[in-house]
């Protein structure tokens, strides 16, 4: 199956669960230095991923990436296929 971009915010929360359930989930090395910056680790951004918010899609770097909110952290990724994504960056949100 092809993946055709962009997704809408619903499309995007199914395409995150089925490759949570059965894909690969990696991180950048961005991604790695903003959670250690605000004491976050994969598991944390998993969880966001799990029960996040997912935002409409905005095109940034050459691809495709979506936003998703839960509590007070923010995951960003970006969809390499349809078995695999990139945690693109990640930050806990300040209030």
């Amino acid at each position: 199956m092809a993946l055709r971009e962009p997704l809408n915010p619903a499309e995007a929360r199914r395409l995150i669960q089925a490759i949570l359930a059965a894909g690969e989930v990696v991180s950048s090395s961005h991604a790695n230095n903003e959670m250690a910056a605000d004491g976050l680790d994969l598991v944390d951004c998993i969880t966001v991923l799990r029960s996040g918010v997912v935002e409409p899609g905005e095109f940034a770097g050459g691809t495709w990436r979506y936003r998703v909110r839960a509590r007070d952290v923010c995951a960003v990724v970006a969809f390499r296929s349809v078995k695999r994504l990139v945690i693109v960056t990640a930050w806990r949100v300040r209030t």
